[in-house]
């Protein structure tokens, strides 16, 4: 009986609840399925420049001028690419009796033809700027009357594309299963039959080596449901990743990504990057470690495809780029890009955090918006990645697992132990993710790495967001349930959560109960462990919950990310700093010896003999 009211209540909170309060991608507003031509002959579009990246550009401004004779407030413009968005593809889900609509491809983004001037609606004539980014094809606007709800297509511009729409783009660099590896994976528009990918990289001064890259894509049948597999759907190109290994700890390495046609000419990659390699574990240095949840992407020109939905998105970020001399390694955990089932948007995201990620390791978590999907075989069976179910994210970005479709694995970096757990699986006692947590738990050598990490979307600790206040427990439903004792016998340190869209710390606590009274200050034994909701990274904001919960010590209903800096075995500083200025607003230090984490605790004890 307590399992099924168990299992009710998690239906209902799947129901009323995702990650916060809103879910709805912008571009489901657009009602493309129902779009019907009415073209005039007294509108016009015009769009320059119509050859983008001569020299070498990823991305672009373009210029679009609209006349209309019969403007309305109700008129926008949609960005297609391919710049041909009749329905000769079309995908009809289920009933091949259904008649294809007239167009069946949602636009990668949008903006109403009075978001530049608010007298459109007179004089008919306006002008808008775009930010184009390279993705592989090329591109169209479109002008729409009848609003999102009820769109009738008037006209559309002249084609404009980039010089080499294939090239290889948007490097993200990830932490391999070695400590002295480093991933370099990238997309383009050449698949294996048509070149070779490579990466060229090495010290400078010295001698460049070259590595060869795997390459992976996904299809419209690999997605689970719509929108992925109708409306949303778009051509993800192809995913290379390149293992670069044997590598010297703490070394800069500069990398450019290539590709050798058929013909045996070369392309490169515009740019020349640079990251720094990994420490050996247990090494002591300076060690950086940024962890946020739910940063989503936003537009940069302002276009309504993402208008005030993600709206810290690019605070978050351009405080990352700001920073990124003095950032090693960053974790995203979980509800990546709120693509939810709009491919597009994935290059959209890995062109946003290119700054950040061809720089450093930018190592990510799964979340509700990249996996759940009814009947996928997902905990929870919403359809919060719009039909992605994972497969997307598990593309486009890799991750030390031993099977990506299970987005559990451990990291090194230096001091730090991370174990990212997937909380889109069962994560409770007996099953396989349940046993991959403890071994990770129980695999560091704290004298050597004191500072262990736990991770996970979902809040398995200790929330006050208003949902998980109504269902009693401040948690996931049977979320800590099965770890806490992991967490106490392991002594972790820290365990981060995304999923709610505010950023909370516990005090160290252990079943309930607050085990230090201390705030900003810890020191001595590790007894219980602290939780942190950084959730805030860019979607809109959950509100907390009005009842106080006396084991919470900071709470901010703001946008944000944390840092971590370990200053040597002993020594450790956290801060939360808000997206908006950078500045940190809570903060606290960590100071002990390898004793401490020794030292036995209630449920945290080594068992002990009286013999001699």
């Amino acid at each position: 009986m307590k399992i099924v009211l168990h299992m009710l209540l998690l239906f209902f909170l799947v129901l009323v609840k995702s990650d916060g309060q809103i879910t709805e991608q912008p571009l489901s507003k657009i009602a493309i399925h129902s779009a019907v031509p009415a073209f005039h002959d007294g509108a016009s579009i015009k769009a320059y420049p119509t050859l983008l990246g001569l020299k070498g550009e990823d991305a672009e401004w373009v210029i679009v001028e609209l006349q209309h004779s019969k403007p309305s407030n109700d008129d926008w413009i949609g960005v297609f690419s391919p710049a041909k968005f009749n329905a000769s593809t079309c995908y009809i889900e289920n009933d091949s009796k259904v008649q294809a609509p007239y167009i069946c491809s949602a636009p990668i983004k949008y903006s109403f033809a009075n978001y530049s001037d608010s007298g459109y609606a007179k004089t008919g004539k306006t002008t808008l700027k775009f930010l184009i980014i390279n993705q592989r094809a090329d591109f169209s606007f479109a002008l729409f009357s009848g609003g999102l709800s009820n769109p009738k297509l008037v006209t559309y511009s002249n084609f404009v594309s980039f010089a080499n729409p294939k090239a290889p783009l948007y490097p993200r660099l990830a932490l391999g299963k070695s400590w002295d590896e480093m991933t370099v994976t990238w997309t383009s528009g050449y698949n294996i039959n048509e070149a070779t990918p490579f990466v060229v990289w090495g010290v400078e001064g010295q001698r460049p080596m070259r590595s060869p890259a795997g390459t992976l894509t996904f299809h419209q049948n690999s997605m689970c449901g719509s929108p992925a597999r109708t409306v949303g759907w778009r051509d993800p190109g192809f995913i290379h990743t390149s293992f670069l290994k044997n590598l010297w700890p703490n070394t800069k390495y500069t990398y450019k990504m290539g590709h050798i046609l058929s013909n045996g000419t070369y392309i490169w990659s515009t740019k020349m990057y640079s990251f720094v390699s990994p420490p050996f574990p247990g090494q002591e240095s300076l060690q950086r470690v940024v962890i946020f949840g739910d940063m989503g992407k936003a537009e940069r020109d302002g276009s309504n495809e993402y208008n005030n939905y993600q709206p810290g998105s690019l605070n978050t970020t351009d405080q990352l780029i700001n920073d990124i001399g003095n950032i090693d390694v960053v974790f995203h955990i979980g509800d990546l890009v709120y693509s939810n089932g709009y491919i597009s948007q994935w290059d959209q995201f890995t062109s946003q955090v290119e700054p950040i990620a061809s720089v450093v390791p930018y190592m990510v978590a799964s979340g509700n918006h990249e996996r759940d999907a009814p009947g996928s075989g997902s905990f929870y069976d919403g359809n919060d990645s719009g039909g992605e179910c994972g497969v997307p994210a598990e593309t486009t970005f890799y991750v030390p697992a031993e099977n990506r479709a299970k987005f559990w694995y451990s990291a090194d970096y230096g001091m730090f132990h991370f174990c990212i757990a997937d909380t889109e699986h069962d994560w409770r006692e007996g099953t396989e993710q349940y046993k991959f947590i403890e071994q990770c738990f129980a695999s560091v050598d704290r004298k050597k790495q004191p500072w262990l990490i736990f991770a996970g979307h979902r809040v398995l600790g200790y929330s006050s967001d208003k949902y998980y206040a109504a269902e009693g427990s401040f948690d996931e439903p049977m979320g800590r349930a099965s770890l806490q004792k992991l967490w106490q016998k392991y002594k972790v340190d820290i365990a981060f959560y995304g999923h709610v869209h505010n950023y909370e710390r516990s005090c160290p606590i252990y079943e309930n109960h607050c085990v230090n009274p201390e705030k900003s200050h810890y020191s001595g034994t590790v007894n219980g462990t602290i939780h942190v909701v950084v959730g805030g990274a860019g979607a809109h904001l959950s509100e907390f919950t009005q009842i106080n919960t006396t084991w919470s010590v900071y709470k901010d209903y703001d946008h944000g990310f944390v840092k971590m800096t370990a200053f040597n075995h002993s020594s450790l500083l956290f801060e939360y700093k808000k997206s908006k200025d950078g500045k940190v607003y809570d903060s606290f230090t960590i100071l002990r010896d390898y004793r401490d984490v020794l030292a036995c605790v209630h449920d945290g004890c080594e068992p002990t003999t009286l013999a001699s």
